[in-house]
C-alpha cells in the first residue's frame, strides 16, 4: 500500500499531465490548421497563376509576369513557364486529356497516377466554388498501400479556363503536405525532452514539499502515540508549520487532549472522593457489627449498634443511588417522563418539608404567595431538584438565619429561587460548585449530622438541564447564596403567538 505522500505526488503528476497533454495537442492542432491554411493559399495561388498563363497561351496573347516588372513573354515561352512550377501541376484539354504535366506528376506510380487523375477530374474548377481535396500517395512500394501508410499527401486545387472553342481547359495544382505538417525537430525536442523535464522537476518539488509535511505529520503522530495513559495527558502537540489546515488540526487535537486530561483528572478525583465517601460508612458499619457481635455487649448496646449500622447502610444506598443517577444521565439512558406539572402544590409540599428541617436547625423558612403555574416535566425529579436546593440552603445556614423560597412567572419561563443567609461560597470555590463530591464546607459537612455527599448540586443541575432549563448561582462569602432554577412554561401557559 502506497503512502499518502506517494499517492498525492502521483495525483499531482497525473493532474499535470492531464493539463499539459491537452494543451500540447491543442497547440499542435492549431499549428496544423495554420499550416494547411498556408498550403491552401499557396496552392490556390499556384492554380490561379497557372490558369492565367494557360488562358493567355490559348488566346495567343502576351503575358505579364510579376507585379512590379514589365517583362513581356511571348506565347512560345508559356510551356517553359509552366515547367518552372516546383510542385505538382497538370493541364487537361477540353477532352480531359493531359496537354501538360509537371515532372512530379510524371514520376507518380501507376496506381497513384490513376488516383491522381480521378481526383483531378472530380474537383470543382469554379473559382467562386473552389474546394481543395487531399489525396494520399503510396509510391511504387505496395507495402505502403497494404499498411495504409502514405509516402505523401497532396493538396489539390483546380481551375477551369474557357477556351476559344467554348470548351474548358482544366488546370490542377498540387502541393505536398506531409513534410510541412510533420513534427518539427524543435517541437519534438520540446515534447520529448523539455516537457518531461518540467513535469519531472514539478513532481519532484511536489514530492519534496509533501515530504516536509509528511515528516511533520509523522512527528505529530509520534507525539500522539507517546500519550499512552492519563499521566501523560499534560503533553501538547507542537506544530512548526503555518499551514492553516494542519494548524487547525493540531489545535483541535490539543483541545481534545485537554478535555481528556480534564476528564481523567475528574475521574481520578471522582474515584478518590467516592472511595473516601464509601470508606467512612464501611468503617462505621464494621465497628457497629463487631460491637453487636461481641458477647460482652449488652442487648441495649447491640440494638444501638445495629441501628447505627442501618443508618450507614441507608447512607450508602443513597450514595449508590445518586452515583447511578449521574452515570445514567452521563450515558443518556435516563429518560424524563414529561407531563403537565402544577408547580404551586409542588412548591408548597417542598416548603412544608423545609419548615420541618428549618425548625430542627433553628432556621426560618419563608414562601410568599405563589400563582398557579404549569410546566411540562417529571414531577418526582422536579421535587428532588427543589428539595435539594432547599436542603442545602438550610444545611449551610447557621442557627438564627433565614431561607427564602420564591416562585415567579415570566413571559416565557418560570423561576424557582432559594436565597439563604448562610456561610456563602468563596470565589475560588465558586467554579466548582456543580462538581461531583464538592462541598462548601467539607469538614463541617462530614461531621454534620446531616452531612451529604456533595452530589446534590450536580444532580440538580442535570435535572434542570434535562427539563430544558438552567440552574444558576450567586454567592458572597459570609453573606449567603442564591440558587435560581429557570424552566420553560408549558405551551398553554405561553402568551398568544409564543406557543409551538
Amino acid at each position: 500500500m502506497f503512502s499518502t505522500r506517494v499517492r498525492l505526488t502521483a495525483a499531482f503528476a497525473g493532474g499535470l499531465l492531464l493539463i499539459t497533454v491537452p494543451i500540447v495537442v491543442a497547440l499542435w492542432a492549431a499549428r496544423n490548421t495554420n499550416v494547411y491554411r498556408d498550403i491552401g493559399q499557396y496552392t490556390t495561388a499556384q492554380a490561379d497563376l497557372a490558369s492565367r498563363i494557360v488562358s493567355q497561351l490559348h488566346e495567343g496573347a502576351q503575358v505579364i509576369v510579376g507585379p512590379t516588372t514589365a517583362t513581356v513573354v511571348s506565347p512560345t515561352r508559356i510551356r517553359d513557364l509552366l515547367a518552372g512550377f516546383p510542385d505538382y501541376l497538370i493541364v487537361l484539354d477540353r477532352f480531359r486529356q493531359p496537354i501538360y504535366q509537371s515532372p512530379a506528376v510524371s514520376q507518380l506510380s501507376p496506381q497513384d497516377s490513376i488516383r491522381f487523375r480521378d481526383q483531378v477530374l472530380n474537383l470543382p474548377g469554379d473559382a467562386d466554388n473552389s474546394r481543395a481535396a487531399l489525396i494520399d500517395l503510396f509510391g511504387a512500394d505496395t507495402t505502403n498501400r497494404v499498411r495504409g501508410t502514405p509516402v505523401d499527401r497532396l493538396l489539390l486545387v483546380a481551375r477551369d479556363v474557357k477556351a476559344t472553342d467554348n470548351g474548358r481547359i482544366r488546370v490542377v495544382a498540387g502541393t505536398p503536405t506531409l513534410a510541412a505538417t510533420a513534427l518539427p525537430s524543435e517541437y519534438l525536442f520540446v515534447i520529448s525532452v523539455i516537457l518531461p523535464i518540467i513535469i519531472g522537476v514539478a513532481t519532484w518539488g511536489a514530492y519534496a514539499i509533501l515530504g516536509r509535511e509528511a515528516r511533520q505529520v509523522a512527528r505529530v503522530t509520534d507525539e500522539v502515540s507517546a500519550i499512552t495513559d492519563g499521566r501523560s495527558l499534560h503533553t501538547r502537540l507542537h506544530w512548526e508549520d503555518t499551514s492553516p489546515e494542519f494548524t487547525k488540526l493540531v489545535s483541535t487535537m490539543n483541545a481534545m487532549i485537554a478535555r481528556l486530561e480534564s476528564s481523567f483528572l475528574g475521574l481520578r478525583r471522582f474515584t478518590a472522593d467516592a472511595s473516601h465517601e464509601l470508606k467512612t460508612p464501611l468503617m462505621v458499619l464494621r465497628a457497629d457489627v463487631e460491637r453487636a457481635m461481641n458477647e460482652r455487649t449488652s442487648p441495649t448496646e447491640k440494638l444501638v449498634a445495629l441501628e447505627e449500622a442501618l443508618q450507614e447502610i441507608t447512607r450508602m444506598s443513597d450514595l449508590v443511588e445518586s452515583l447511578l443517577t449521574l452515570a445514567r444521565a452521563d450515558e443518556g439512558r435516563f429518560d424524563i417522563y414529561r407531563e403537565p406539572v402544577e408547580l404551586k402544590p409542588l412548591v408548597q409540599e417542598v416548603f412544608e418539608t423545609a419548615l420541618i428541617l428549618g425548625e430542627a436547625a433553628q432556621v426560618s423558612v419563608t414562601l410568599p404567595f405563589t400563582d398557579e403555574i404549569t410546566v411540562l416535566g417529571d414531577r418526582p425529579r422536579l421535587r428532588q431538584l427543589f428539595l435539594n436546593l432547599v436542603t442545602n440552603a438550610i444545611k449551610y445556614t447557621p442557627a438564627g438565619g433565614r431561607v427564602d423560597i420564591g416562585l415567579g412567572k415570566h413571559p416565557d419561563n418560570v423561576t424557582f429561587a432559594v436565597r439563604d443567609t448562610g456561610i456563602g461560597i468563596a470565589a475560588a470555590d465558586f467554579p466548582h460548585i456543580f462538581d461531583r463530591f464538592w462541598r462548601a464546607d467539607r469538614v463541617r459537612s462530614r461531621t454534620s449530622e446531616r452531612g451529604g455527599f456533595g452530589l446534590g448540586l450536580a444532580i440538580s443541575q442535570w435535572i434542570a438541564q434535562a427539563h430544558g432549563g438552567t440552574l444558576t448561582a450567586s454567592s458572597r462569602l459570609g453573606r449567603g447564596s442564591l440558587f435560581t432554577v429557570t424552566l420553560p412554561l408549558a405551551a398553554e401557559e405561553l402568551p398568544p403567538g409564543q406557543g409551538a
